[in-house]
C-alpha cells in the first residue's frame, strides 16, 4: 500500500504552507503530495489568505522538491480549456522530471464558479465536456512528434495542433478519475484512467464502486486498473492526541472513526488493511491541519512501516 498526502488549500493555505507539507512528506518517504483544485473554501472556516491555483502551485513544488510525486485530486474540467490544461500539465511534468499525475473530474462546487465568474453548466453537459477533454488531452500527449492533432466534438474543436509540449512521462502522465457514480464514471475510468479513486466513502461503498469499475474494464477489454481511496486522517499516539487533532479540524473522533481513518496507529493500520483486501493500492490521506507537521511524523513512523 502506498500512502499519499492530500491537502485542501482552499480552506486557507499559502504556497509556503503547502511547501512545508510537501517537503516534510518527501523527507518522510510518503509516495506523493496531492492537492485539491478549488477556488473557494467550504464550510464555516476563515478562508485565510484565499485560494491558490493548483497547477501554478504544482509548478513551484516541481522545482522545490526532488522525489515525491505531485498531482491534483481532482482538477475541474470547468476551470480550463483542454488544450491549455494539456500544456500546463506537460510543462509541470517537464519541470518535475516526470513526477506529475493528473486527476480530473466534472467540477461540482457551484459556489466557486459563481464567485469567480466560471461557467457552470448542468451535470450532463459537464460529463460530456469532461469526456471530450480526456480525448483531447490524451490525444495531444500521444500524438507523435512532428505530427498534427485534430479534434471536432460537440463542445471543443482543435485544428492542425502541433500537440506540444510533450510531457516527460510516456505515453503521458498517469490520469486519475474519481467518484462513485454508477454508470458514467466507471465507463470513463475504464476508457481513459490509469487509476480510479473513491473519495471519502465507507469501505462497503468503496468496494461496490470498485466492482463497477472492474466490470467496466472487463467490458472494455482491459485487464486491470489501479484502485485507490481518499480518506480524512486523524492519527494520535493516544486518545487525548486523537481528540486534540480531531477538534483542530472541527470533527468528532467517533464520527471520524466511522467515516475516515482515525484513531491510534494500530487502528489506522487495521482499517487500511481492510481497504487493501478490497484491492486498494493507494490511500490518499487527507490532512486538513497543515500546521501540524508532527502528525505526518507519527504516521510515517507508526503507520507507514506496517502497510
Amino acid at each position: 500500500m502506498k500512502l499519499r498526502i492530500f491537502t485542501e488549500p482552499q480552506q486557507g493555505a499559502t504556497y509556503d504552507d503547502l511547501l512545508a507539507v510537501a517537503k516534510t512528506a518527501e523527507r518522510l518517504g510518503f509516495d506523493a503530495f496531492f492537492r485539491s483544485d478549488h477556488y473557494l473554501h467550504m464550510g464555516d472556516v476563515d478562508p485565510g489568505p484565499g485560494p491558490t491555483d493548483a497547477w501554478i502551485t504544482l509548478a513551484g513544488l516541481a522545482r522545490d522538491t526532488s522525489r515525491i510525486r505531485l498531482g491534483t485530486l481532482v482538477s475541474a474540467a470547468t476551470f480550463r480549456l483542454p488544450g491549455v490544461l494539456a500544456i500546463s500539465a506537460a510543462t509541470v511534468d517537464q519541470m518535475s522530471g516526470g513526477r506529475v499525475e493528473m486527476g480530473i473530474g466534472t467540477g461540482w462546487y457551484d459556489a466557486e464558479h459563481s464567485a469567480y465568474g466560471i461557467p457552470f453548466p448542468p451535470l450532463r453537459e459537464r460529463f460530456a465536456k469532461l469526456e471530450e477533454q480526456l480525448e483531447i488531452i490524451t490525444g495531444l500527449w500521444r500524438t507523435p512528434p512532428g505530427e498534427r492533432f485534430h479534434f471536432e466534438g460537440a463542445h471543443y474543436g482543435l485544428s492542425d495542433s502541433p500537440a506540444l509540449p510533450k510531457p516527460v512521462q510516456r505515453p503521458h502522465p498517469p490520469i486519475i478519475i474519481g467518484g462513485a457514480g454508477p454508470k458514467r464514471t466507471p465507463r470513463l475510468a475504464a476508457t481513459f484512467a490509469d487509476e480510479y479513486n473513491v473519495p471519502f466513502h465507507k469501505l462497503e461503498d468503496t468496494v461496490a464502486a470498485y466492482d463497477r469499475v472492474r466490470a467496466a474494464c472487463e467490458a472494455a477489454g482491459r485487464e486491470s486498473i489501479v484502485l485507490s481511496a481518499a480518506q480524512v486522517v486523524v492519527c494520535g499516539a493516544d486518545e487525548a492526541e486523537v481528540e486534540r487533532r480531531a477538534r483542530a479540524i472541527n470533527r468528532e473522533p467517533a464520527e471520524l472513526r466511522e467515516n475516515g481513518l482515525a484513531g491510534t496507529p494500530a487502528e489506522i493500520v487495521e482499517k487500511i488493511g481492510r481497504f487493501a483486501k478490497a484491492g486498494c493500492e493507494r490511500i490518499y490521506l487527507q490532512v486538513l491541519d497543515l500546521s501540524d507537521l508532527d502528525h505526518l511524523e507519527l504516521i510515517a513512523a507508526e503507520v507507514m512501516p506496517h502497510v
